[in-house]
């Protein structure tokens, strides 16, 4: 790398992991706002969406109105999983421990590669087949250990974000050409459209109105806008080895500002599927690095 190059990548990196560190900020929201889910859901929507969509503006100015127009089926699909990803992610932190959620969550990769495999043809390595058995053992182990109906239909909801988060990084990858940053204010917008016919917006106290300002602004709006920069300085499973950091991260600070404790199969599931999940990715990382490295000798 020249200097130039080392600069852009030590700043993509500090991007991606500030991205990684905001979204895993969602716990703390969760937990923070006392209003119901839905009502906490349908003004995140307007207020992410809104935050999102006017960095976009900002940020390409007299070609905006061009790339929406351009927009096509792919970018409703990318809206609808997305979408749906925000309303089960934050149900399922509602209705079970953040950590249960997002043990869950950290399988996110593993199942992307089934989807991909089905729905695209993309086989997966022989590394991702191992840490994808690896991962679903952890997540056995956690659902045995499962206590009370609420615990399991936070899982549950656990499920389904990490099976529209798979579909969402599919169409992604096919769709190329998805605009990123109005696609995902869209989604937001989505969801408050969908979660308005039972949320009670009037009845937000005044504390929980600053906090809901900030989790759409701080944890999705600005967790997006760095990610946005930063992955487009390093590659891709270095961008995901940073990513990754959310998974530990978001109960972590539960923990250490809440007290929230997972339980003892929480945490023997929870060290296998990390376990597979970094490995993976570290895996990934230098097989990528070996591959560019004639490409860069030339």
């Amino acid at each position: 790398m020249t200097s130039t190059e080392q600069t852009q990548y030590r700043l993509g990196v500090a991007y991606v992991a500030i991205s990684a560190l905001a979204w895993s900020s969602s716990g703390l929201f969760v937990r923070g706002i006392g209003t119901d889910l839905m009502t906490m859901l349908f003004c995140r929507g307007l207020v992410s969406g809104s935050g999102v969509m006017l960095f976009f503006v900002f940020r390409e100015r007299g070609r905006s109105l061009g790339i929406l127009r351009r927009m096509g089926w792919p970018s409703l699909a990318v809206m609808v999983f997305s979408a749906t990803s925000m309303i089960s992610g934050i149900g399922s932190m509602y209705y079970a421990s953040i950590a249960d959620a997002m043990v869950i969550y950290a399988t996110v990769p593993f199942i992307t590669a089934a989807v991909a495999f089905v729905l695209i043809g993309e086989r997966p390595g022989r590394a991702t087949l191992i840490a994808s058995a690896l991962a679903l053992a952890g997540v056995l182990v956690m659902l045995v250990g499962t206590q009370g109906g609420g615990g399991f239909l936070g899982k549950l909801l656990a499920m389904v974000m990490t099976a529209s988060v798979a579909l969402l990084a599919v169409v992604m990858r096919r769709y190329r050409e998805v605009p990123l940053l109005p696609a995902m204010a869209g989604s937001a917008w989505l969801c408050s459209f969908v979660t308005f016919w039972f949320a009670s917006p009037s009845s937000v106290s005044p504390a929980d109105i600053g906090l809901i300002i900030a989790f759409g602004l701080v944890q999705n709006a600005m967790g997006l806008i760095f990610y946005t920069f930063g992955s487009q300085k390093i590659p891709a499973a270095d961008a995901s080895l940073l990513t990754a950091l959310e998974v530990p991260f978001t109960p972590l600070w539960v923990w250490m500002f809440l007290g929230e404790q997972p339980g003892g199969a929480t945490l023997v599931g929870g060290v296998i599927v990390l376990l597979a999940l970094f490995g993976h990715i570290v895996v990934e990382v230098r097989r990528n690095r070996v591959t560019e490295m004639p490409a860069s000798l030339g």
